[in-house]
């Protein structure tokens, strides 16, 4: 790799060397040959060096691009350019990937403004959002351009630009013109909203949407650089900055509940509401002294579980438009939106750890896998419980999203299942055969029982913050199974779209026949976030037992542009050593699956009629601070309610109290202590998994 000087911009080397890019799903990483190359401002990779007089293979104007060093770890960063096309790589180490971000964003700050000295504002499209008269309705003018909102304080703020660096009391004048340019963005942005949904002219219109888009993040980086200048006012009044301060970007100022809230129409400039007077505030206190030991969890606490938290489509979602058009207003495309707050009409009334449990909502399924009495008939019984638990545990296609589990968070709960309900050791199958319902198990049947049923107990924790990452154990110790999984959810902005990537895995372990099953999750997609919401599975997972050399590949599909069926899922089951189909499933995830097994026989399974076990809580009177349903008990209260400002406040002081803490424990160096996972290489592990308890036994088949 090329070392440059660092003299001077114009004398700068191109920068080159071998990096990791990463191509998709399927392919991963590969190594190419990357050239920076400073003069053209162009970013450009080759299959390998030899091939660098040849064309490139990829090439990134860097003018307008943004330069992140990403979270995953301290060797990936990512190069967004201002076409929306991104490339995603990887250094050796951690030097090297800053020298690499330092060089492309300094070539980038070049370019980009090079680009703007040079070229004038664009006018391909002229229009004017000033109102006739009274009517808030806006005509074109070829005269006249969206950006004559802000001639006055551009012009005041180009002929701040001439002058000589302005003395520290000027700072009042400066923020005099910052606030005016701010009431005429404001003004641009009402007028904009108040416009049609269709017509000539719509409120939805994508050069409106990137003009907000633009404005907003103007008066961002105003509003950042003249912080900055305040702190350097401080600074030469005391005469150095005090230790350890740091300059950093601040966050939007402002914030989503101060713009729009579910669609009311209110003043930019108000008061930052106060936070409600509620009962997270005894957390806030408490938080700090909370045990991390961990807990036992008697399962005669547990009662059937009562909670109907029923989810509603969202359905058209005009009333919300402003806040979503607001939201969208400060995205990029293939930005990460780990840290960004999504209103909070759209929460589901549950933790996210709580949807890993409804996943488990077929205990009966996923006991019967290991009944089964080949390796083969386990893998397909896995593959079958595998694709029957989404359709519960998303809740459908409905397009929300649970809460952003808090860190120190935890889910607990149960299933008890008469042995009797679970499926023999040979799997009946035939041509007509459909798995439809059958009744649910009644408490009263269960009591009577007793020691008749089978019992899976689950355990969830978040044990990172930032990533976001949740760990889950579920065990049936009578069957001698349990299934240890960590998932980092990644969410990006799409477009017209909210893609979730699962990142991590699964691992189901049958200690009666000493085999492992590891899986993946599949991405889920949110739709038409401007029109009416609808969520899709996509992409391709597998599962893999290498102890009998089974495995199942299964692809999600998405709907094409054109045509197509809504939530296709295909997939097949391998015997790997003889390359042998041993089963083909078709089907929607959330409506029919049809299973073809190699013999020719075929089962249905209806998912809309298959019975939910419903699982087992503890009262919330007995539940830790930090047990999930306590936790966000506010927040799922006022959305029950339909109380959405109250929601978000309780919301709201949730995440501030997370922020607090995280910054104090960055502050004393104190590393967070998880309570029931331990981080074992890339993956978190339940503390007390069944297989350090019960031995693993080796039988022949």
């Amino acid at each position: 790799m090329s070392w440059p000087s660092l003299h001077s911009y114009d004398h700068m080397e191109n920068v080159y060397g071998y990096l990791m890019k990463y191509t998709n799903l399927v392919t991963g990483w590969q190594y190419r040959f990357f050239v920076l190359n400073n003069e053209a401002g162009l970013l450009e990779y080759f299959v390998n060096e030899q091939s660098r007089n040849q064309k490139p293979r990829g090439t990134l104007q860097l003018a307008g691009a943004v330069i992140s060093p990403s979270d995953e770890d301290s060797h990936t960063f990512t190069v967004n350019a201002a076409s929306g096309e991104q490339y995603k790589l990887r250094a050796t180490d951690a030097k090297e990937r800053q020298h690499w971000v330092s060089r492309l964003q300094i070539c980038t700050q070049h370019h980009t403004e090079a680009i703007g000295k040079n070229n004038p504002p664009l006018k391909s499209r002229s229009f004017s959002l000033a109102s006739s008269g009274n009517s808030p309705i806006s005509q074109r003018r070829p005269s006249q351009n969206a950006i004559s909102f802000f001639s006055v304080g551009h012009s005041k703020l180009q002929s701040v630009s001439k002058r000589a660096p302005l003395p520290p009391d000027h700072l009042v004048e400066v923020r005099e013109m910052m606030s005016h340019a701010e009431g005429q963005q404001r003004d641009l942005i009402r007028r904009i909203e108040c416009l049609p949904a269709s017509g000539h002219l719509s409120s939805l219109d994508q050069d409106l949407l990137m003009l907000k888009a633009t404005s907003m993040a103007t008066m961002n980086c105003l509003n950042d650089c003249f912080h900055i200048l305040q702190l350097q006012h401080a600074s030469h009044q005391k005469g150095s900055l005090p230790s350890g301060t740091t300059i950093e970007w601040l966050e939007p100022k402002i914030p989503l509940s101060n713009h729009y809230k579910n669609g009311a129409d209110q003043p930019f400039a108000t008061e930052q509401s106060k936070p409600v007077a509620v009962a997270e505030e005894q957390c806030v206190a408490e938080s700090g002294l909370l045990a991390r030991e961990p807990e036992e969890i008697n399962a005669d606490d547990e009662v059937e579980d009562t909670c109907d938290n029923k989810e509603d489509d969202l359905g058209a979602v005009e009333e919300q438009r402003s806040v979503i058009l607001h939201l969208l207003s400060q995205l990029k495309l293939g930005m990460d939106l780990t840290r960004v707050v999504l209103p909070t009409f759209i929460l589901e009334k549950r933790s996210l750890l709580e949807m890993y449990a409804d996943f488990m909502s077929h205990p009966d399924l996923f006991i019967a896998i290991t009944n089964g009495a080949t390796a083969e008939d386990r893998m397909i019984r896995f593959v079958e419980y595998y694709l029957t638990s989404f359709h519960e545990g998303r809740k459908g296609a409905i397009a929300k999203k649970p809460y952003n589990p808090i860190i120190g968070e935890t889910f607990h709960c149960s299933w008890r299942m008469p042995k009797s309900e679970i499926a023999s050791s040979v799997i009946s199958s035939s041509s007509t055969q459909a798995i439809t319902n059958h009744a649910p198990v009644s408490e009263e049947a269960l009591s009577q029982v007793g020691s008749d049923c089978y019992t899976v107990r689950f355990v969830a924790e978040q044990v990172s913050h930032h990533p976001p990452v949740s760990g889950f154990y579920a065990e049936c110790a009578e069957r001698k199974m349990c299934v240890n999984a960590h998932v980092w959810t990644k969410s990006k902005f799409l477009g017209m779209s909210i893609g979730v990537t699962m990142v991590g895995e699964g691992v189901l372990s049958l200690l009666e026949h000493g085999e492992e099953y590891t899986f993946s999750l599949p991405c889920a997609y949110a739709r038409s976030i401007l029109t009416v919401p609808w969520v899709e599975l996509g992409g391709k997972v597998s599962v893999n037992c290498v102890k009998t050399g089974y495995s199942a590949s299964i692809t999600f599909h998405t709907k094409p542009f054109y045509g197509g069926k809504l939530h296709r899922v295909t997939g097949e089951v391998k015997h790997n050593i003889t390359n042998t189909v041993v089963c083909r499933v078709q089907g929607e995830w959330n409506s029919v699956l049809e299973f073809t097994y190699s013999n020719g026989e075929t089962k249905y399974v209806d998912l809309t009629k298959l019975s939910v076990t419903k699982k087992r809580v503890r009262p919330l009177e007995k539940q830790d601070p930090f047990e999930s349903r306590r936790l966000w008990k506010n927040v799922t209260d006022s959305l029950r309610e339909s109380e959405i400002d109250k929601a978000t406040e309780h919301k709201r002081t949730l995440e501030e109290r997370q922020r607090t803490e995280e910054r104090h424990r960055t502050e004393t160096g104190t590393p967070w202590k998880t309570k029931y996972f331990i981080k074992e290489g890339d993956g978190w592990v339940y503390h007390k998994p069944l297989w350090k308890i019960i031995p693993t036994t080796q039988p022949a088949e």
